[in-house]
């Protein structure tokens, strides 16, 4: 596979010229006009952040997106799935709420608001993966599935598991549902948690596995019979179900790399990263630490991996923020300096994996000309 174009341009304005005028023309010399947007569903896959989480992007940037999309003829909608853990998005109800709360709402981004797998995270669609190792098919929500045209609006910041978020982070975790997150994370099964459990038998009822009883008068599930899908999760308003143990960090950005494919398959597909309040952990936290890198500007392609790999590349190259998490790390006497601005934050993650086998399964390019504007 040839270099893939991803075009840069940093924050910097002149008087009289906003950021999403700036963002819209970054857009437009990187080709977005090339595809058919005439009354096509277009999804904006993006991240709402958590209540209580200040990092998120502004629904500025989505506004100059989708007025863009609008002009060309296509009729977009902002779309996640809803969350695997317990928290403010982890049904529809809650998610929608939790967007407003944000700013997300149709005057201010200029298109609406639709929860991609549900009211319960169980609106979903199983879809092949093309050239998959790990997953076969993949289960995502079922309004991604719809969509004519998938854009990936990301937020590119650090990550406690994958090392950072960007496009396929985006697509791929957010764009499973309930169940494809549970996939992607350990192939397991979530437990109760019994101090917290009320008995109220709510997540008895949604299970369609008949895996749960309360012989003990707490919920208990009976892992020989759960299938995983997760619904009792998003049943429990208790927050005392939670998935167990994630499974290897390499295989899960491997995954993530698969579901992306699995989305995008066949369907056209543009991504746009803005590398700003670089948070040093992901936008699900319910609070976001001080950034660990300054902002360095937006980013645009029709290449998922040539996209995260020229954010990674510009990050790394970056001089981290001294008061921040990465700061911090840096500091400390007996640190071991890896050099390396992801790894330094979060030791352990293996970033490198998800564009590695992204490339391997044809989803993108490593090898990229930054374009900048």
């Amino acid at each position: 596979m040839g270099k893939s174009k991803v075009y840069f341009t940093d924050f910097r304005t002149h008087i009289g010229v906003s950021q999403g005028v700036k963002l819209q023309k970054l857009l437009r010399v990187a080709g977005i006009d090339k595809i058919d947007f005439e009354g096509k569903f277009v999804a904006i896959k993006m991240h709402f952040g958590e209540l209580g989480n200040f990092s998120y992007l502004r629904p500025n940037y989505v506004k100059a997106v989708a007025d863009l999309i609008k002009e060309l003829g296509g009729k977009p909608f902002l779309t996640d799935c809803n969350t695997l853990y317990p928290g403010s998005r982890k049904n529809a109800v809650d998610h929608l709420y939790n967007a407003e709360v944000n700013g997300f709402n149709s005057v201010t981004t200029g298109c609406y608001v639709i929860i991609a797998d549900g009211l319960k995270g169980t609106d979903e669609i199983s879809v092949p993966v093309p050239n998959g190792e790990y997953c076969k098919e993949a289960i995502i929500g079922h309004a991604l599935y719809d969509a004519d045209i998938i854009i990936s609006l990301s937020h590119f910041k650090g990550h406690e598991m994958t090392g950072f978020g960007g496009a396929i982070k985006n697509i791929g975790m957010g764009g499973g549902s309930r169940a494809g997150k549970m996939m992607q994370h350990n192939d397991g099964k979530p437990s109760v948690e019994p101090s917290m459990c009320r008995s109220c038998k709510q997540c008895a009822k949604e299970c369609g596995s008949d895996a749960i009883s309360y012989e003990t008068g707490k919920a208990v599930i009976n892992q020989d019979l759960c299938k995983g899908c997760g619904r009792c999760i998003g049943a429990c308003v208790f927050d005392a179900i939670h998935p167990n143990n994630d499974s290897a960090l390499e295989s899960l950005c491997c995954k993530m790399a698969e579901y992306t494919a699995a989305i995008v398959n066949g369907k056209p597909s543009f991504h746009i990263s803005l590398i700003m309040d670089v948070s040093p952990n992901c936008d699900c936290h319910g609070e976001n630490d001080a950034p660990i890198l300054p902002n360095i500007g937006m980013f645009a392609s029709f290449d998922p991996v040539a996209i995260d790999q020229a954010c990674a590349d510009m990050c790394l190259a970056a001089e981290p923020v001294r008061n921040s998490q990465l700061g911090d790390n840096l500091a400390k006497m007996d640190w071991h300096r890896h050099d390396d601005n992801f790894l330094d934050n979060n030791p352990n993650v293996k970033w490198k994996e998800t564009l590695a086998h992204g490339e391997k399964i044809g989803l993108g390019s490593r090898d990229y000309e930054l374009v900048k504007i």
